[in-house]
């Protein structure tokens, strides 16, 4: 289950699955993103599959993202299996901007 991370002028498109496999990696690259920039804006809306792995990485980061004053922002809501298994948390997700 391989998960492919492209950066699009200010977002982060994934592509593939959030899965239990690859969560731990994807959670590494952007908590040291974090460290170093104000602002992420993921874009799911390429996501094939998520689990509940997936779910609380992306919720982790939000809120770390919250407690240190960064914009955190996971675009992507039109795309049904994300809003499913985002379930009652789906409050980080937003409608897509630009």
């Amino acid at each position: 289950m391989a998960i492919q991370i492209t950066k699009n002028k200010e977002i982060f498109e994934i592509e593939g699955s959030i899965v239990a496999e690859n969560v731990r990696s994807l959670q590494d690259h952007f908590e040291k993103l974090l460290s170093k920039t104000d602002k992420i804006i993921l874009c799911v809306d390429k996501v094939s599959k998520i689990d509940s792995s997936g779910v609380v990485v992306l919720t982790k980061l939000f809120k770390t993202a919250m407690k240190k004053n960064k914009i955190f922002y996971v675009i992507g809501k039109e795309n049904e299996k994300v809003k499913t298994a985002f379930g009652h948390v789906n409050y980080i997700l937003k409608s897509d901007f630009v």
